[in-house]
């Protein structure tokens, strides 16, 4: 079985910074894409940011642009959301996904996905 742990959330003040790894532990499989994904309460999970393992191709929301970076360490085999000017809209649940397939899908839907992590909880007081 494969799982995505995510680590790194917090309470931080508008304006700070907070960085987000997701690892997966279990059984390994290929991966193609990997994302991240944030959800409040009564909304649906919504795209932040996706990368290609291989390529290294990043994908964005329009919403986080020019403030939040995907990257992925293959040694480590692990991705990162370093988050920056964050301001208190982006507080949510931010879920780690992972992608075991090739697909001409864009990377924002989350049926382009097969594995997700349980979720870390960031919040961005004003």
């Amino acid at each position: 079985q494969v799982q995505l742990v995510e680590s790194g959330g917090g309470l931080v003040q508008a304006g700070d910074s907070l960085r987000l790894s997701c690892a997966p532990s279990g059984r390994t499989f290929g991966r193609y894409l990997m994302g991240w994904f944030r959800q409040t309460p009564g909304k649906e999970r919504q795209f932040v940011a996706a990368i290609h393992w291989s390529s290294g191709s990043t994908y964005y929301a329009d919403s986080v642009k020019g403030r939040f970076t995907i990257s992925r360490d293959n040694a480590k085999d692990t991705v990162y959301l370093q988050m920056n000017s964050l301001k208190p809209e982006d507080t949510a649940v931010y879920y780690c996904a992972a992608s075991s397939r090739p697909s001409s899908v864009a990377a924002y839907p989350t049926a382009r996905y097969d594995y997700w992590g349980q979720g870390t909880q960031v919040t961005v007081s004003s």
